[in-house]
């Protein structure tokens, strides 16, 4: 083969090269910080040490200890496994339809889609969580309102966050509301990828719309589905915004998830080295969905 040797031994350095200064940066960013919780977490801080500046006694294992022989601490976890398994199902299959439906549609039908897309994608979370409780208000909410006037229907101040079950169903929807478009929008740009004759012959062929959808289209784009999903999942299992804003910044403990019950045991109780480990548990649960959403890239990139 023809070429210089040196060239090529110099060719593996340059990925790195490039992603040297974004690496840089998050380490600058969240190397500390991270590194800062990890020995707190090992540490009792009280307020007496926040305060005065006192050096916290080192409590080796003793916090992990403490959450992990605690029953509500582990109800946490099913409740955030349970929420996120709940969100990233519904963004997932909302993602897809939406993605068809853009797939379909004429071209300025879908970029009115996408520009609603954009829109929604740019919306901060405090706006969105704002109108969700307009929405959802027990006095004013519209949606008390239109479904009052169905027949058999009183809902007449009815509080959705009474229930835990409503509440969250609430919060899932501002969840999804904010996560549809990124899926979307990544589904819509898989499915053009996808070349018509294949999906033209299966017709051809006899197949129906759904077998051609799980047999051509879906298999085509799974790659993509995969990835995400696994996004989504990381992101919904850290969700804390949605829930902080929608109980008004004093959730009770029926809304607790993983990173509010940090947030509460840090800053509400005091009680800051438990609010590390369990931060600290979170993450150590986040790396396991970043391991397999980092080897679905390079599947992917081995694909392309």
């Amino acid at each position: 083969m023809s070429g210089d040797p040196g060239a090529r031994r110099r060719r593996p350095l340059l990925p790195y090269l490039l992603i040297a200064p974004s690496f840089l940066a998050l380490l600058a960013v969240l190397g500390y910080p991270l590194a800062d919780m990890v020995t707190l977490s090992f540490q009792d801080m009280t307020r007496k040490e926040l305060f005065s500046g006192e050096q916290p006694p080192w409590a080796g294992l003793e916090q992990f200890r403490t959450i992990l022989s605690d029953g509500f601490f582990w109800t946490v976890v099913a409740r955030t496994a349970a929420f996120t398994a709940v969100c990233v199902t519904l963004t997932m299959a909302c993602g897809l339809l939406v993605a068809l439906l853009m797939r379909g549609t004429s071209p300025w039908v879908r970029a009115v889609i996408a520009a609603v897309l954009v829109a929604v994608w740019a919306m901060p979370v405090m706006v969105a969580a704002a109108v969700f409780r307009w929405l959802f208000d027990a006095d004013y909410g519209v949606v008390n309102w239109l479904l009052s006037r169905l027949p058999g229907v009183d809902l007449a101040r009815h509080n959705w966050f009474t229930d835990p079950w409503q509440g969250f169903a609430v919060i899932t929807a501002v969840v999804v509301w904010g996560a549809l478009p990124f899926a979307a929008v990544s589904l819509h740009a898989a499915l053009t990828q996808i070349p018509p004759e294949l999906e033209e012959a299966a017709r051809i062929d006899g197949a129906r719309p759904a077998q051609v959808f799980r047999y051509v289209t879906f298999p085509a784009v799974k790659p993509v589905f995969v990835t995400v999903t696994t996004l989504m999942a990381i992101w919904d299992f850290g969700v804390f915004n949605q829930i902080w804003l929608m109980r008004g910044g004093q959730p009770e403990r029926e809304y607790y998830l993983l990173g509010v019950y940090s947030f509460i045991e840090s800053f509400a109780v005091n009680r800051y080295s438990t609010g590390a480990a369990i931060a600290l548990v979170t993450i150590v649960l986040l790396l396991g969905g970043a391991v397999v959403y980092l080897r679905q890239m390079f599947r992917l990139g081995e694909v392309e």
